[in-house]
């Protein structure tokens, strides 16, 4: 009987589902609403009914031989999301064990977004074969799995890794977290938007932008209005990858990577993230290390990689063994 893994990503509006095998393949996927549930034990249930639904979906029979878990602020050691800002569910929720109660006796695993983006790239991806690399994710905000010596980095207490929360500006913008000069703040598909607007207000020069609201303004319609040699929208990338490019080769100093992924929307800007990255990461990295570590995309940006990072924490567990 073919052996499959649920794999489940929890977004603050959406959480996406999916029946995942050890090549990759995704056999049956849905969606859950996850703003529809306030109440946490719900939605639980909801997760629940989706899954063993999918058996009416898949052509073979198989085993559910694990749940993998993606959530914000998912903590690894405890198997909770901890005080994630953007779920309607507040404070320290139990989720890998509330699940556990539902599914007994089938290993569930929970992490961050951004580790299971790193897993992800490990079994799936580019980083096949790697030992020491990093993933950056560039979504609404910025979030890194750091792998090293094969081995996901998650600190004594599981939130080890928190690249998009080092301060890259003193006094610098205000961030979700409370403090202010986060580099999320500044990359990422938020922080590029933020750019825009700052530029727009302190420049003159014609933008197809300048009559977009904040609200409507998307990092699509930023690499939109770059590809249409909007020059706004190219020195806001480049202001971006300024910045990025800066903590990359500070992250390099600490764990000295093979490579370094870039996942998420922003990511799949091209070259008008890539280039101004590269070349700040040059510039700010230790002589020894330049022309050494590659930045490059994400290998699994254009298929369902949220499901397939969840997935692959499983996975990676199961084929140890």
């Amino acid at each position: 009987m073919n052996k499959l893994v649920a794999g489940i990503d929890i977004g603050g509006t959406n959480s996406v589902l999916g029946l995942v095998d050890d090549k990759g393949k995704i056999y049956a996927e849905g969606t859950i609403a996850t703003r529809k549930y306030p109440d946490f034990d719900l939605y639980l249930q909801a997760l629940h009914d989706t899954i063993q639904n999918f058996s009416e979906t898949v052509d073979e029979p198989f085993e559910l031989a694990g749940i993998g878990i993606g959530a914000p602020n998912g903590n690894y050691y405890t198997g909770c999301v901890e005080f994630a800002a953007n779920l309607l569910w507040k404070g320290v929720l139990p989720f890998a064990g509330k699940l556990s109660a539902l599914f007994p006796n089938i290993p569930i695993k929970l992490t961050n977004d951004a580790n299971a983006a790193a897993i992800g790239e490990m079994i799936y991806g580019g980083a096949k074969g790697m030992k020491n690399f990093s993933v950056i994710t560039l979504g609404t905000g910025l979030g890194s799995g750091i792998v090293v010596d094969g081995e996901l980095l998650y600190g004594h207490d599981g939130f080890a890794g928190e690249l998009g929360h080092i301060i890259v500006t003193t006094n610098g913008r205000e961030c979700g977290c409370g403090r202010c000069g986060c580099l999320e703040t500044y990359a990422s598909a938020t922080g590029i938007k933020r750019t825009v607007y700052k530029l727009l207000a302190d420049q003159v020069a014609d933008s197809e932008l300048k009559n977009i609201s904040f609200n409507e303004l998307s990092a699509e319609m930023i690499c939109t209005a770059a590809i249409n040699g909007d020059p706004v929208a190219i020195e806001a990338f480049a202001h971006t990858g300024e910045h990025l490019g800066r903590a990359l080769a500070n992250l390099v100093a600490i764990t000295a990577p093979e490579a370094i992924f870039l996942f998420g929307g922003l990511a799949k800007a091209g070259k008008y993230i890539f280039e101004p990255t590269i070349k700040s990461m040059e510039e700010n990295i230790l002589k020894f290390w330049r022309g050494k570590v590659a930045l490059l995309p994400s290998g699994i940006n254009d298929k369902n990689a949220a499901v397939l990072g969840a997935a692959a924490l499983v996975w990676k567990i199961i084929n140890e063994k």
